[in-house]
């Protein structure tokens, strides 16, 4: 048996691994053995393509090493609060790498047959859309582009008018490859500024969506590439990141009840409607130190993270206060919305960083039902996940998003440094509420004293 026969094996036991790996990371008790398992599968498929012939081992142990070397510095370096960002540039390089590859391919055997250039087509083309696509919501997501919405004249007219610039060059391309190197670059060009063009219009309050639909790029410029050098495992790889991206990208939409057509082309968030109704009451202060008082007499806890508990770096103090609570004899849970945070899972693993038991988070659908029963429900940083407009405003533009019940409890504490609306800039209801009181101050610092109370006692 030749060696092409070991490597397709040891590909085939990646793959198995690929599978479980991402069977194990559904469900938050399992997602860290299902990154190891992933992992190996990946060090496998590695091993097993090293050994193909023709190999230039020079530059891939040079790009090893720089590789290794930032990818220990990032894991160091990059706070939670930074991980969505991360997350956007993980997807750009790798729809980078898939563009780059299939360039190369080309660049040194132009003469190829039509199912090869048409993979070659696709996997610039999604490779370029994510990689600028990817940068531009990092950018959103790290202050260096506004987060809103940016619109103008002629928005839509003009990605229209480069997807079409696209199809025809790649028409062009794909019937004689050999004579038309012009007008791939000219594809280069073009699937790169429509990343930019494509992902600008879209609001901060969209990105999670945004996140796992250019995840679910990645992965298809990956299978595309993986066509063109004939890569079994690239193909088997890229098909199963591009399906769970795409199946992430349904569940995202769906926790906001809007299509994702409606998440790319509508603009959220740059044009706000005036609501015709009018938010009643007045919001209500509360100390940390009469808080306390509050949380000690009760029996059911519900805690509700957001980005500003991100933000604030609180989790490891959230931790330490359910803890408390515990002690104290009440229940605790974790109401987790799927789009909480900038990124799919973003409040699941800032939680899991803290050693938060994993059987102490729940998901928006199983968490509702039972809010009645709430004696008190601590929101931290959450703002349009747990806005009652989303169900009373048919005028909101966050109207018939899911949201957490929280208003159901009988108190809801609400930890926010002002009244400031969050990323779809609605103002939130909830602050008005009669069972709602407000906790102003930076998040963990309002939880470290509720946590020094209850030791004090």
């Amino acid at each position: 048996m030749d060696l092409n026969f070991w490597i397709n094996i040891v590909y085939i036991i990646a793959a198995t691994l690929f599978i479980f790996g991402l069977k194990m990371m559904s469900k938050p008790d399992s997602a860290r053995q299902g990154n190891l398992i992933s992992a190996i599968g990946m060090a496998l498929a590695i091993g097993a393509t090293l050994l193909s012939k023709g190999l230039t081992f020079e530059w891939i142990i040079a790009g090893g090493i720089v590789g290794t070397v930032l990818g220990i510095i990032f894991a160091y370096a990059v706070t939670m609060t930074q991980m969505p960002e991360m997350v956007a540039l993980l997807n750009g390089f790798g729809g980078l790498a898939s563009l780059l590859v299939a360039w190369s391919a080309y660049h040194f055997k132009p003469e190829t047959d039509l199912f090869t250039t048409v993979a070659t087509f696709l996997s610039v083309l999604i490779g370029g859309v994510t990689f600028t696509g990817s940068v531009v919501a990092w950018g959103k997501l790290n202050g260096v582009f506004p987060s809103k919405s940016i619109l103008f004249q002629g928005q839509k007219l003009l990605n229209s008018g480069i997807l079409l610039l696209l199809i025809v060059g790649g028409y062009f391309y794909c019937i004689h490859p050999a004579v038309n190197y012009p007008v791939f670059l000219g594809i280069i060009i073009l699937s790169l500024l429509l990343g930019v063009t494509s992902v600008i219009p879209i609001g901060g309050a969209d990105m999670p969506v945004v996140i796992s639909l250019l995840n679910s790029y990645s992965g298809l410029a990956a299978c595309a590439s993986g066509f063109v050098i004939l890569n079994n495992i690239l193909i088997v790889a890229g098909t199963l990141v591009g399906a769970s991206g795409v199946i992430l990208t349904q569940i995202m939409c769906k926790a906001m009840n809007r299509s994702l057509a409606n998440v790319l082309f509508s603009g959220f968030g740059s044009v706000q409607k005036k609501s015709k109704s009018e938010v009643k009451g007045e919001a209500k202060a509360i100390s940390p130190e009469d808080a306390y008082l509050i949380l000690e007499a009760a029996r059911s806890v519900v805690i509700t993270p957001g980005y500003g508990l991100a933000v604030a770096q609180a989790q490891h103090a959230v931790r330490e206060l359910g803890e408390q609570l515990e002690k104290n004899g009440a229940e605790v849970r974790y109401a987790i919305h799927p789009v909480a945070g900038r990124m799919p899972g973003h409040m699941n693993v800032l939680l899991a960083e803290a050693n938060v038991p994993y059987d102490q988070l729940f998901e928006m659908d199983s968490i509702n039902p039972t809010m009645n029963s709430v004696d008190v429900c601590i929101v931290i940083g959450a703002n349009d996940t747990v806005n009652p407009a989303a169900l009373n405003d048919k005028t909101s533009p966050i109207y018939g998003m899911p949201i957490i019940e929280t208003f159901k409890a009988k108190t809801v504490f609400v930890i926010k440094r002002s009244m400031a609306s969050g990323f779809a800039g609605v103002e939130n209801e909830l602050f008005y509420y009669e069972n709602t009181r407000m906790i102003f101050g930076d998040a963990k610092d309002v939880v470290q004293k509720l946590v020094a109370e209850f030791k004090a006692k």
